[in-house]
């Protein structure tokens, strides 16, 4: 062929920097991961039983776009319940996607034109700038810093806005440093976002894993937010429901039936079985939730305590399941680092450089592993360091 089938914007995609070093991983024997951001607990019990009730009694159609209403509804009580009054009509402000990465993209198309700008403070998850990309968007990343606990810094994201700037992207607890934003920046960041006249994406799916004093931010409960923001959460972490790819949208009534037209055509409905177990997670499963919880906190203590012991300065995570490590201390870049540590020791971290320019110099590691697997893990990274 002479000719070029496939589109630029698809040629210009960078690959996933994770999917290179698990395929690395893939062939490999014997390998302990604190790379893999997925729970090591099985979804509970109430939500494998609803599904299984659902299939039996063959609910197997497709839902409506925006989700079955059931369990719209319940959505509905459960925020306004446990997350500090927040208000959603399940008629027409929430819509379930096949998880947050379908949710991200169809935002994505609703709201960008070519050329608008959307700014993304890193480090982040990995599928937020290829999604605003493939959108047509241009996405401009505002380094967040270590000294900082990596809270989002509010002076230079306001310095990164100009007359293409549609919303600003961000997430708490935050996949890959384990960060929460603190109340007052949060503030801070609610009265730019109202000053330029902004969307705010807020991705809030690690919400329930919170540890220590920290108290979770939810960002279209503040002032003057919630008209401009769309919120993301899930089933995925706290519930422990990867593989069931559910996720959904909260927002507005004209940007949730702006994204729904991108949903109807690109995935038509959620899973219809995964809606089912859903139910039963939102009102069966917060004892699972907190024990789970519980058990990433002490693992949380324990990789945090290790890296610093070893020498690797790790600030203390207060969300999510992962500790985001300063290796560039060692003299090696982030991907030296975790390719040596991979090939030498055959422990598997994520380069920190996979989640933006604000990641270089640190890797993630993820704790939702066992304690013994994250034990042996430490003793080898240590191993491992002490040859530099």
């Amino acid at each position: 062929m002479t000719r070029q089938f496939l589109s630029d914007r698809v040629l210009s995609l960078k690959p996933s920097g994770i999917r290179k070093f698990f395929d690395i991983i893939n062939s490999m024997p014997d390998v302990i991961s604190l790379g893999v951001g997925e729970p090591d607990f099985a979804s509970p019990a109430p939500v494998t039983e609803a599904a299984i009730a659902a299939l039996r009694a063959g609910k197997t159609a497709y839902t409506s776009n925006y989700g079955i209403l059931e369990l719209r509804e319940i959505l509905a009580d459960y925020l306004k319940n446990n997350r500090e009054g927040l208000t959603y009509d399940p008629l027409k402000e929430m819509i379930f996607t096949a998880g947050l990465s379908e949710a991200i993209y169809i935002t994505m198309a609703a709201i960008l034109n070519p050329g608008d700008e959307v700014i993304v403070p890193t480090p982040c998850f990995v599928a937020y700038q290829p999604s605003i990309e493939l959108a047509g968007g241009i996405s401009v990343e505002v380094p967040s810093k270590f000294e900082d606990d990596f809270q989002p810094d509010i002076a230079a994201i306001e310095a990164a806005i100009t007359p293409r700037t549609k919303a600003i992207f961000i997430s708490y607890p935050n996949n890959p440093t384990g960060a929460v934003v603190t109340k007052e920046v949060a503030l801070q960041l609610a009265e730019v976002i109202i000053k330029h006249d902004l969307l705010l994406l807020s991705d809030e799916i690690y919400e329930q894993l919170v540890y220590s004093d920290h108290k979770h931010v939810i960002f279209p409960n503040l002032p003057g937010l919630k008209e401009r923001t769309i919120y993301y959460s899930g089933f995925s972490k706290s519930f422990s429901m990867t593989g069931w790819r559910l996720g959904y949208i909260c927002a507005p009534p004209e940007l949730i039936a702006a994204i729904v037209k991108i949903h109807q055509f690109a995935l038509m409905s959620a899973p219809t079985i995964s809606q089912h177990a859903a139910m039963a997670a939102l009102t069966e499963c917060q004892s699972h939730v907190d024990k789970m919880v519980a058990e990433y906190d002490r693992r949380r203590k324990l990789i945090v305590n290790g890296m610093n012991t070893i020498g690797l300065p790790t600030f203390e995570p207060k969300g999510a399941f992962y500790a985001f490590p300063k290796v560039d201390v060692t003299g090696l870049t982030s991907e030296e680092f975790a390719e040596k540590l991979l090939y030498q020791e055959k422990v598997a971290v994520v380069p920190g450089n996979a989640f933006g320019a604000g990641g270089e110099g640190f890797v993630r590691t993820c704790y939702a592993t066992s304690y013994e697997q994250i034990e042996q893990a430490l003793e080898k990274i240590e191993k491992f360091v002490k040859t530099l």
